[in-house]
This record gives C-alpha cells, structure tokens and sequence, in this order.
C-alpha cells in the first residue's frame, strides 16, 4: 500500500514536470520557425497543460483499465468547471471573452453530448453494449482538427501575446522535448499502477477513482494556472485554459484513447456524463443569463458546492 502510494504521488510529479518540460522546449522550437506567441499559446501551452490526461488515459486503456480512461476525461472536465473555476471564481470574478461566451463553451457542451450519443450504442442503435469505439475516436478527432483550424483563424485576428517566449538553444529544446516525452510515459505508467492498487486495496471501482483521484490530480496544471490567474486578474487565462482544456479533453485525448482501444462504458457512466453536461451547461448559462459574460463569487460558491455534492454522490454509490 505504502509503495503504491509512492508509486502514486511521484509518477503524478514526473508527469507534471515532464509535461512543463515538453511546453518549454515545444515553445522554443515553434518560437524558432517565428510562430507567434498567441498560436503557441493556444496551441503548445493549451494541448500541454492537458498531456496529463493523455497519458494516464491513454496509457490506462492500452492496460485494459478503460475504466480509469473515461473516468478520467469526464472527472477531470467536471472538476475543471465546478471545482477550479468555481474555486478561481471565488478567488476574483471572471470576465469570459465574447468569442469564449459564444463559441469556446458551445463547443463544451457539444463536447459532452457528444460522448452521450456516441457512447450509448443501446439506446440508440440496440447494440449489446454501449462502447466509444475506433470509429467514434476518429470522429472526435476530426472535431479536434476543426477546433485547432477555427483556433488559428482567432490566434491570426488577434496580437501577438504579452509575454514573449525566449528562444533556447536547439539542442536544449530537444533534449527537453525527449525528456518530456520520456516523463510522461514512465509517470504515467507509475501513476496508473498505483491508482488502481490503491482502488483495489480500498475497495473502490475503477471508475471512481479515476473520476476522483485520477481526474483532480491530473487536473492539477489547469488548477495551479486558473488559480494564479485570477489571483493576477487575469480572467483570459483562468477561464481560457479551462474551456480550452475540456475541448481537448474529450476531442483530442478521448479521440486517441478510443482510437488505440474501444472504451467500453460501465452502467453509472451515464451519471457521470449528466454532470458534466451539467457543468458545462451552468457555465453557458452563469455567462448568459445570470450576469453577461461573468462568472461571479456567488456563482463560484455554487460551483464548489455542486463538486462537494458530486464526490459525496460518488463515495455513497462506490
């Protein structure tokens, strides 16, 4: 037990360094073929802050844990908007971008239905079992290539970022990038391991622990970066790296954990699924109806408190 909550925490650290790691060098190679800031922001730094989740999902799937793989996309989009929005929400109201408001959480909630649809093969196809298979996976993955279009067109209309990104030498950047890389698989593959000893110890499900454990861990860079945002004021980022990162969570990292293994889902995923559409829609309407693209202290409370309620939910159902 002991060794596999050490297994736990430092494969969590490894891949947490090594994801800054691989954004550092990834930025410094993009910013030497002259790629502007903002495209690298939007890009590098937001597909980054999410390589956690890739590769303990994906890394779960290819170990037959499909479990901890779905769990951990829709435990982590849940917490992203409930728990670290709601939290950085409570930290300094944020202001939500025209373009987000419109377009970005829209795109969330699509995300969601999405993984409802094509995940429940015996409501709407009377199939034995409800799977996201290969072929859902290449449709996610092709929303994904048109999010990353329609986030180039933004990055083109809008100035070149505040907080310019020094070039390192190029022998650096690669070394950081294999590093990365090289982090990721080991800390993941460690970090898997001991989360589903641990769930075995204890008795838990799968499921439940990636919904929890696995998903507020990986969860970690976006709650580190939203948090400090909006302590700085800095609505753009808090709110942008949230929205952002629940696109990708499902569109990139689901795409290619489906797309490398079938994701059977367990009889509560539909549960899970009703939250995180629930999340996403509160969002869409705290910055629509409630007050006009803000997300306020109140709303954050509401937020947390919505989280605290889910994970009592999960433990009273394990």
């Amino acid at each position: 037990m002991i060794l596999s909550l050490l297994f736990l925490v430092a494969g969590l650290a490894v891949v947490i360094v090594g994801a800054n790691i691989l954004v550092s060098g990834s930025s410094s190679i993009a910013k030497r073929l002259k790629i502007s800031d903002m495209v690298i922001g939007l890009t590098i730094v937001s597909i980054g802050t999410s390589t956690p989740e890739l590769a303990i999902s994906v890394i779960s799937a290819i170990n037959g844990n499909t479990d901890i793989a779905v769990g951990n996309i829709l435990g982590s989009n849940i917490a992203n908007i409930l728990l670290i929005l709601g939290i950085s929400a409570m930290v300094y109201p944020l202001t939500v971008q025209k373009n987000t408001q419109y377009k970005e959480i829209p795109l969330v909630v699509l995300a969601i239905l999405l993984i409802g649809v094509t995940g429940n093969d015996i409501w709407f196809d009377g199939g034995p079992i409800n799977v996201i298979s290969r072929a859902d996976g290449v449709v996610y993955l092709f929303f994904f290539i048109i999010f990353m279009y329609y986030t180039f067109q933004i990055a083109g209309a809008e100035d070149v970022g505040d907080e310019a990104i020094v070039p390192q030498p190029l022998w650096k950047s690669v070394m950081y990038i294999v590093l990365g890389v090289a982090g990721l698989y080991f800390g993941g593959k460690y970090f898997v391991e001991g989360a589903v000893t641990i769930a075995r110890y204890l008795g838990m499900s799968d499921s439940l622990i990636g919904l929890t454990i696995v998903a507020v861990g990986t969860s970690i860079p976006e709650l580190a970066t939203s948090v400090v945002a909006a302590y700085k004021k800095n609505s753009d980022i808090a709110v942008g790296n949230i929205v952002g990162s629940n696109i990708i969570n499902v569109f990139m990292i689901l795409g290619i954990t489906a797309t490398i293994r079938p994701l059977p889902l367990s009889a509560t995923t539909n549960v899970d699924i009703t939250v995180a559409l629930y999340a996403s829609v509160l969002l869409f309407l705290a910055t629509f109806v409630l007050h006009a693209r803000k997300v306020t202290r109140a709303e954050g409370v509401i937020f947390t408190v919505s989280y605290l309620a889910y994970l009592v939910y999960l433990i009273m159902n394990n």
